[in-house]
């Protein structure tokens, strides 16, 4: 059996090697790091890196900078949905690579969120010109004539008799290329079919996350014609925006099925009888999540003790649930913060700095 603390595939691993070689757990993204965005600098950190991934790094080293900011995006948006939550995404101790481990739920999300961020970055990258290798996406299907006959699966509404027609131009955005780079270096350390439960979930994960990308993708639109006639419509495939990604997630990781391996070890099934399979949508986990009430080095909970809370909400940003049942104190506290703010032409907006006093509710 391998060891549970063998490192993190992909993007994750890179990351973690980037901003703290000594350790798998330390803080994996530096938001705001000239590091993380230097392509030399990231391939240099990255020895450890094999195969595929270590060839991607020497050929590509900027499509690598674009996955790393895929990456660090996911995490931002992991730490903004699960902000009121017990374990909030945080990654400020060695306790994080523990979470990794595990084949829980909170690690399901990060996984998907982290591969959608990929190939969302990867993807808008191309589209504005940013790497060499790729461009806007190629037209999808045939062209309707001006009589608005509908093409393929995934192309505008058929267009009403006499309405204006349609067809494909703009930018779009190429979301099979991102797609196939998140693809080629995230899972690059998981064969299917080797008896290797986790990384089954892992690479099931990762799909989810992508999925979640390109199966929102969207048609938009711009009218050409004199006076404003919109006789002619030009349309292109463009990103869901990554905000609505991790929310769909984050339904997701509400909804997820816990699994086990088959006898030989090569496929997944529900871990109940009775539930139905997971689709490929579905963010699976193998194990029960901790509380996180109390810090547990074991685990990698941080616990809440010291977490704001809010004393009158009901929901999970509650002291009472937040904290686990264990009260909270008032604190008062004095913050800086921007205000005054003004626009001035063009284009720059200055702020004064106040400070203001607040009371804050923290869990003992």
């Amino acid at each position: 059996m391998r060891s549970p603390a063998r490192p993190m595939l992909g993007l994750l691993l890179l990351l973690l090697l980037l901003i703290c070689p000594a350790h798998v757990g330390g803080l994996w993204w530096a938001v705001g790091s000239p590091l993380v965005m230097d392509p030399i600098s990231i391939c240099r950190k990255a020895r450890r890196l094999a195969g595929r991934q270590a060839e991607l790094c020497q050929a590509e080293p900027e499509l690598v900078a674009e996955l790393a900011r895929g990456a660090r995006l996911g995490v931002r948006e992991c730490q903004f949905q699960f902000r009121f939550r017990r374990w909030n995404c945080s990654s400020h101790s060695k306790a994080f690579g523990r979470i990794l481990q595990q084949d829980i739920r909170e690690t399901a999300f990060v996984f998907a969120i982290t591969a959608a961020g990929a190939s969302h970055a990867v993807t808008q990258a191309c589209s504005m010109g940013e790497l060499l290798q790729c461009g806007c996406q190629a037209p999808r299907g045939r062209t309707p004539g001006p009589s608005g006959t509908p093409g393929p699966p995934g192309t505008p509404p058929q267009a009403a008799e006499g309405s204006a027609a349609w067809e494909w131009g703009g930018c779009g955005d190429d979301v099979d290329f991102g797609d196939e780079k998140s693809r080629l270096f995230m899972d690059a350390q998981h064969k299917r079919g080797r008896g290797d439960i986790r990384a089954l979930v892992q690479l099931h994960n990762n799909e989810a996350g992508r999925l979640a990308v390109r199966s929102h993708t969207r048609t938009e639109c711009k009218c050409h014609g004199l006076s404003g006639s919109c006789a002619l419509r030009t349309c292109w495939q463009k990103l869901p925006p990554f905000r609505e990604v991790g929310a769909r997630l984050l339904d997701r990781f509400h909804g997820a099925s816990r699994v086990m391996g088959t006898n030989d070890g090569k496929a997944l099934l529900p871990a109940g009888r009775t539930l139905k399979p997971p689709g490929r949508a579905d963010l699976l986990y193998a194990a029960d999540s901790p509380d996180f009430c109390a810090a547990n080095r074991r685990t990698g909970s941080p616990g809440t003790r010291g977490r704001p809370c809010n004393g009158s909400a009901p929901d999970l940003s509650g002291c009472d649930l937040l904290c686990c049942g264990r009260g909270h104190r008032q604190e008062s506290v004095t913050l800086e913060e921007n205000c005054l703010c003004r626009f001035h032409w063009c284009c720059v907006v200055q702020c004064h700095r106040c400070r203001v006093h607040k009371q804050l509710s923290l869990c003992l």
